[in-house]
């Protein structure tokens, strides 16, 4: 006797909710690490400020909106020069990128472009090794 449509349904409909429920507690964890690694910026360097972990919070959640849709766009528009000048324009794309979101962020400030630089370094190796840690 086959299946019929109506046994399937909540199947279905029971690995459709597991998956979502997946996605969103990788979504939570990745915010998670991001908010982490900015406070570890935020004490390490002078001249990069977080008012208080809210500020922390939306910092990472603009900051992973900027770097899912803006970024993209702009290292596409920018890939002639960043080939010339092997990858120097891609890394200052994301230094521009992080400087706007303080911008865009209040109580989050990032005082020189110098101290942009080196919280996009810093922030990008606490971020890579806090996702190695949390994915191996």
């Amino acid at each position: 006797m086959p299946f019929s449509k109506n046994i399937l349904q909540p199947i279905l409909l029971d690995k459709l909710v597991l998956s979502l429920h997946y996605e969103l507690m990788k979504l939570i964890l990745r915010l998670a690490i991001n908010v982490f690694a900015l406070v570890v910026v935020d004490y390490l360097l002078p001249g990069f400020s977080l008012a208080n972990l809210q500020t922390a919070i939306v910092a990472a959640i603009v900051i992973g909106i900027v770097n899912t849709f803006i970024k993209p766009l702009v290292q596409l528009i920018a890939l002639p020069i960043s080939l010339l000048t092997f990858g120097i324009t891609a890394f200052l794309i994301n230094v521009l990128l992080l400087w706007l979101s303080s911008k865009v962020v209040p109580g989050f400030a990032i005082d020189t472009f110098t101290t942009a630089i080196l919280a996009s370094i810093v922030l990008s190796l606490v971020s890579l090794f806090l996702h190695q840690q949390a994915y191996h």
